[in-house]
């Protein structure tokens, strides 16, 4: 399912959510401030929530964009996150913030925030690995972190931060 991406101003305040293995990071779309919380693998969409909501309590905003580490259909995450605790596959984030909230893949996100025009492959090392690619503007689905690569592993065991920390920066 191919989706349009592109730049189009807002009215609306967006407090940005950013769900990654290690820090979940927080924004908005007016002042840039950046905030930010550790996360873990017993980090649930419940406790995550109720943390933002903490952290941005003397912010406003009036809408909510969430970066999720997974597939996303019908504005929820499809399955449960590689580097996270349980509790996010169908969560409504909606309901949680109370307030009209849109769920994407946390890759589409980054790239779609950086993308320029033309054709672009967006791959985050971090955690994990996130993948997207724009082509003259449309959006193709991509999930290339736990597709199989070599001697059993995945993408993402060759390259994610536990593999830097396994075989170093050079390697």
């Amino acid at each position: 399912m191919a989706k349009k991406a592109g730049k189009q101003a807002s009215r609306h305040t967006v407090l940005v959510i950013d769900i990654g293995g290690s820090r979940v990071k927080v924004t908005t779309n007016r002042e840039r401030t950046r905030r930010a919380f550790a996360s873990d693998p017993e980090l649930s969409a419940r406790v995550m929530v109720r943390k933002v909501k903490a952290l941005t309590k003397d912010w406003s905003y009036e809408v909510v964009a969430v970066g999720y580490p997974g597939p996303v259909v019908n504005n929820r995450p499809l399955s449960e996150p590689h580097n996270l605790g349980l509790g996010w596959a169908g969560f409504n984030f909606e309901r949680a913030f109370d307030r009209p909230t849109k769920v994407v893949n946390d890759a589409r996100m980054q790239a779609i925030g950086s993308y320029q025009g033309g054709r672009m492959l967006f791959l985050g090392l971090g955690t994990g690995l996130g993948s997207a690619m724009i082509v003259d503007g449309i959006l193709e689905l991509m999930e290339l972190a736990h597709l199989p690569y070599r001697n059993g592993k995945t993408f993402e065991q060759y390259v994610g931060a536990a593999a830097l920390k396994r075989v170093g920066r050079k390697k």
